[in-house]
């Protein structure tokens, strides 16, 4: 009598082990293709901010994520899709440019020149690849709007001082602090940053000297004052 009940408490428990074993396993299983995944984001990312499109290989990839191209392909499906989970890493984690007080040219120039001295030339390559892969197009135009949102806040007072020849004096500043300036000085120019930062802060300056020159010569006269006669 006993052995019969014994073989089917038996049974049971070991239905039971092997129903409550099973959630470890797929937990486990699942801890482990995030992990790869992980790996596979973070090596795409690397590799990216180091290395143009055109060299931007699966292989490679592979090789830094200790993986093979077979996982990469089945966990994102192309190495197009890999590219822009990588932009997607690298933009979400990003360079917070410094708070500076509205109006101070020096520390907005510094805060700005932090942003492009770690990730300029990244950017430089997105918007080289941007007519081969228009995919990164939402993100360049992310980065070109908060360009403008960050303009109109650091020189908040100047802008609001400029009357009438506020989008002329916006735009200068736009130009004046954009990253092809930058690129332009530090890197076909070979300026220092130092250097490079006393040269973006000199244009601004000559542009707003100009634009608050006790009124007698506002941008947008000097503007009017150099288009070519008719």
């Amino acid at each position: 009598m006993l052995w019969p009940l014994t073989r089917i408490y038996i049974r049971v428990m070991d239905t039971n082990m092997k129903s409550e074993r099973r959630p470890y396993r797929m937990s486990g299983r699942v801890a482990k293709m995030e992990e790869t995944r992980r790996r596979i984001i973070d090596s795409a990312a690397e590799l990216y901010m180091q290395m143009s499109i055109d060299e931007f290989t699966l292989e490679e990839v592979a090789r830094r994520a200790d993986t093979t191209v077979q996982t990469i392909l089945r966990v994102h499906g192309s190495r197009d899709q890999l590219l822009f989970s990588a932009v997607e890493r690298l933009t979400e984690e990003g360079v917070p440019l410094k708070p500076t007080q509205p109006g101070d040219v020096e520390d907005a120039v510094s805060a700005l020149f932090d942003l492009y001295e770690t990730s300029g030339q990244m950017i430089l390559r997105w918007l080289g690849d941007e007519q081969r892969r228009p995919q990164l197009s939402e993100t360049l135009d992310k980065g070109r709007s908060d360009h403008r949102d960050w303009v109109n806040l650091v020189f908040a007072p100047q802008l609001d001082a400029a009357g009438a020849s506020r989008t002329l004096l916006f735009n200068a500043l736009v130009l004046a602090t954009d990253i092809y300036s930058w690129n332009k000085l530090r890197k076909d120019n070979g300026l220092s940053r130092k250097e490079a930062e006393r040269v973006v802060c000199s244009i601004i300056d000559a542009v707003l000297e100009r634009e608050n020159n006790h009124g007698k010569t506002p941008l947008a006269k000097l503007v009017r004052r150099r288009k070519p006669s008719a």
